[in-house]
């Protein structure tokens, strides 16, 4: 596009505004110039779109097909371009949105988001016509949030899809949705949410400002926001929330949270996050709290075992053996009877095939990444405890702890590398080494904020009213009242 080409403002002159038009997108191969008059009048005019931006349906009989028959009907004789533009503004154009529109910046801005562009001989203005109609993705069920019982419905790359997914849920005008674009270029359209009568006004203006001050010349995806604008940036633990389901994003913003919403991706940002959240889903609040009670507290439970296990097993296996039953102990001496390596490079390896496994059935086609990890585990497995590389001892430990992994999908990333961290000092000095970790680690929670909230509350600084809903779920009775930590800054 050839910068700097156009006026700051448009013209009068037909001829004008169409070479500039001309100039500003340069060989643009999917710009559509439409020449036309309006009805029988010597009155010209032109449309300019994008083509696969618009709606061409809507083009044609809304806004083509009223312009180009006999408007007579509705027009005094020898009526000037004026009054030719009034009527076509207030009385002639079918469509719900139309702006009228003097920058040309502004103009050339609005063409590239989807808008038409009507430009007529003698007007120093334009009308820009909403008739966005490009393909989009349906409303489906996330795969990355699957559950039994509840909405199945997820957020798509549609921002306004997404924006009216929310308001059916919260149908009340203290429900705000402000607006901002983000990129030198890419201009990315950014929704702010928030219910003004429950989220702290500091917590909304510190979102605007993370916000306006991001400096970047494009936004593909939500991911390059919360880079931005999270805490602890060179943290392993994220501050920011993310999640694909409205029903997700509603409870969050009925608590008093914010949540930011990006054109051209399904995931929603949700701040402040904490700790405690990841170890939540929202089925725990749609089924009878006693079962999904036993299941939060075995998340915790598999996040201890998913960062913890290979390190407790090479520290009571190389320096602490006497921690282990005699016929326990007698068993792994047995399995590891004949193994060339030791127990760290034993579960070092183990580790890093599992990595490799998981990445590559991610990555690959469902069917194809199915089929390689279930028989790249079973193959490599069986393989190498027959071969005698690896002890049996040591597949059950790191399958136990893949599969543990796996029930904290929001913070396995850090759990993976707290994992790593345990193996290397548990190989130096056992017990202690992953003791170290284990402290190191919680310093660091306890450092950690979210937009002014302490991450590891209301565990620490220790909330009791909010305990209620942190290590099991009580009934909604007694959950009827907000989070006090999302109220108060510690």
């Amino acid at each position: 596009m050839k910068k700097g080409s156009a006026s700051n403002s448009i013209t009068s002159s037909y001829e004008q505004n169409i070479q500039n038009i001309r100039d500003e997108f340069g060989n643009f191969s999917d710009l559509i110039i439409r020449e036309f008059k309006i009805g029988s009048s010597n009155i010209r005019a032109f449309l300019v779109m994008i083509d696969g931006l618009v709606d061409k349906v809507v083009i044609n009989e809304h806004i083509l097909k009223p312009l180009m028959r006999d408007i007579s009907i509705y027009k005094k004789d020898q009526s000037t371009c004026e009054e030719t533009y009034m009527l076509i503004k207030e009385n002639i154009l079918y469509s719900h949105c139309i702006t009228e529109e003097r920058d040309w910046a502004k103009t050339v801005h609005c063409i590239l988001c989807g808008d038409v562009a009507l430009f007529i001989d003698g007007i120093d203005r334009c009308l820009l016509i909403s008739v966005r109609g490009w393909e989009s993705r349906g409303i489906e069920e996330p795969n990355t949030e699957v559950v039994v019982r509840g909405p199945r419905e997820g957020f798509t790359e549609n921002l306004r899809t997404n924006t009216a997914l929310i308001r059916r849920k919260i149908r009340d005008p203290k429900l705000k949705i402000e607006s901002i674009k983000i990129g030198k270029i890419s201009k990315t359209d950014v929704a702010i949410c928030y219910i003004e009568s429950i989220a702290k006004k500091e917590l909304v203006d510190e979102v605007k400002r993370r916000l306006e001050q991001i400096d970047m010349e494009y936004i593909l995806e939500s991911g390059y926001i919360e880079s931005f604008i999270e805490d602890g940036k060179y943290s392993i633990f994220p501050t920011v929330g993310n999640s694909e389901k409205p029903d997700v994003v509603v409870g969050k913003l009925m608590e008093g949270r914010v949540a930011i919403l990006v054109d051209g991706t399904p995931f929603a940002l949700t701040v402040p996050y904490l700790f405690v959240e990841a170890f939540q889903t929202s089925e725990d609040y749609y089924s009878r709290p006693y079962y999904y009670s036993i299941v939060r507290l075995l998340r915790y439970f598999s996040f201890f075992v998913a960062t913890t296990l290979p390190a407790l097993y090479i520290a009571v296996t190389t320096f602490h053996q006497e921690l282990l039953p005699t016929s326990l102990l007698i068993s792994i001496a047995s399995a590891q009877a004949g193994i060339p390596f030791p127990s760290f490079a034993e579960t070092l390896t183990m580790l890093v095939i599992y990595e490799i496994l998981k990445e590559a059935g991610v990555r690959l086609p469902r069917p194809v990444g199915q089929a390689i990890s279930i028989v790249g585990a079973l193959v490599i497995g069986e393989a190498a405890v027959s071969a005698g590389l690896i002890g049996a001892p040591m597949v059950v430990t790191v399958a136990f702890t893949a599969i543990s992994t796996f029930m904290i999908p929001a913070i396995s990333d850090a759990a993976t590398i707290v994992r790593f961290a345990c193996v290397v000092m548990s190989s130096i000095c056992g017990l202690y080494g992953i003791m170290l970790v284990w402290i190191l680690m919680l310093i660091h929670l306890c450092s950690l904020k979210s937009f002014g909230v302490n991450y590891l509350a209301p565990i620490a600084p220790m909330v009791v009213h909010d305990l209620k809903d942190v290590f099991v779920r009580l009934p909604w009775r007694i959950l009827k009242k907000r989070p006090i930590v999302l109220n108060k800054n510690f």
